[in-house]
């Protein structure tokens, strides 16, 4: 019997919690039984002749930590076949991850749609530094297809959609707007972060590209920056693996290492996440002082059976919107006890922030409006504490 299942044969099926656990794992000759960390820079050939293969490209091999490194392979290959692409490419952050896509896929004269309902911070690279490259850039409202088809020029190669969205949690039509991505000669990029392939998969339903940012929950508690791209073999496996080799925005062993150990756990975790998300979504929606909660799990969110068709679960992230705008959440966040006071989300610990003047301050006022972003807003990235604890802690705000 082997040490290890043939992860690789493709007539066996296995599932993401599986995956998770045991796929890109390839033990060295000392057979060790969790993924080594190679923290080392750089790799030595037997011979001039052997280095010069390996350059050219002629022989697969470690040559320099920057491109190739093997706990950084494992975490790619691992979290590739998680969600159904031949390639991963790696990087030190989400955002990083993002701009080595447009990099690589988009030239001058180009355009890119994307959704109005980004992070901040994306919406920031697009509008602020990629328009720099000479590339178009328009927002669209993420919930409609038809608005996306309008929006569509001759140059577009590229569009962009965080489903679920953040802060709101709205939902996209990954199919559709796959469809009208490459009905146009354009491809579909997913930033698949809130719901991780253990509970969606936008490859499978159509999409071109998937992005991670691995700080959240593919860590899962908070410790590594990392982000990564899933595709095809050309455009990622080459054409983005070749900007990341060039630029250097490179993923490190030891992070590596630690989301490697994180997919481990992932399947596991997202599950008892959206559980206690499930709950206190159902909670606050009948607490006074509320106005509006946002959770795609929730019977009267506007894209729930959208949620219940393309995904196998909703996440949790829970928004809601409080009486009394910024004082009235500011208030409500400054009363908590057990909750984070950070922006970073994904983590076992939950975390509260008000997106208008943290997510999403650096964009401006009308570009907030246009996403539904208002003063009383509040998020919640809902952890694994026990759930009367975390409705507790609420609670004293709101009461």
């Amino acid at each position: 019997m082997s040490d290890t299942p043939d992860i690789d044969d493709p007539t066996l099926h296995w599932g993401p919690a599986t995956l998770g656990v045991r796929a890109g794992a390839r033990p060295t000759l000392e057979m060790e039984h969790s993924p080594a960390i190679f923290a080392t820079s750089s790799f030595t050939s037997r011979s001039a002749a052997e280095a010069a293969a390996l350059f050219a490209g002629e022989q697969a091999g470690n040559i320099y930590s920057r491109f190739t490194n093997p706990t950084v392979r494992a975490f790619e290959e691992r979290l590739a076949r998680m969600e159904g692409g031949d390639a991963c490419v790696a990087t030190a952050s989400g955002m990083v991850a993002i701009l080595s896509l447009v990099m690589a896929t988009m030239k001058v004269g180009d355009h890119l749609l994307a959704s109005n309902g980004l992070f901040g911070a994306t919406i920031s690279l697009f509008t602020n530094y990629i328009v720099k490259f000479g590339i178009g850039v328009d927002y669209v409202d993420p919930k409609d297809p038809a608005a996306w088809a309008r929006a569509m020029r001759p140059n577009t190669r590229l569009l962009f959609v965080e489903t679920p969205s953040n802060p709101l949690t709205e939902i996209a039509d990954i199919r559709a707007l796959a469809d009208v991505a490459h009905a146009g000669g354009a491809k579909l990029a997913v930033d698949n972060c809130f719901l991780t392939p253990v509970f969606q998969k936008p490859l499978s339903l159509g999409a071109d590209y998937v992005i991670h940012s691995a700080t959240k929950y593919l860590d899962g508690q908070g410790r590594c920056l990392g982000g990564a791209v899933v595709g095809d073999s050309q455009s990622v496996g080459k054409d983005v693996f070749g900007f990341m080799r060039t630029a250097g925005p490179c993923l490190s062993p030891f992070n590596a290492w630690v989301f490697l150990k994180g997919l481990e756990t992932l399947s596991v975790r997202m599950k008892a996440h959206e559980d206690n998300a499930r709950h206190l979504a159902v909670w606050l929606n009948e607490q006074l002082g509320v106005k509006r909660v946002f959770y795609p799990g929730l019977a009267g969110h506007p894209q729930h059976e959208l949620a219940k068709r393309q995904s196998r679960g909703y996440g949790a992230i829970v928004s809601f919107e409080v009486e009394g705008g910024r004082a009235a959440a500011w208030k409500l966040i400054d009363s908590t006890r057990l909750c984070s006071i950070t922006a970073n989300l994904g983590d076992t610990r939950t975390t509260i922030t008000h997106p208008a003047t943290t997510t999403h301050g650096r964009i401006s006022a009308e570009a907030r409006a246009a996403a539904g972003i208002s003063e009383g807003l509040v998020r919640l990235a809902v952890g694994l504490e026990e759930l009367e604890d975390i409705q507790a802690d609420l609670h004293r705000g709101l009461r």
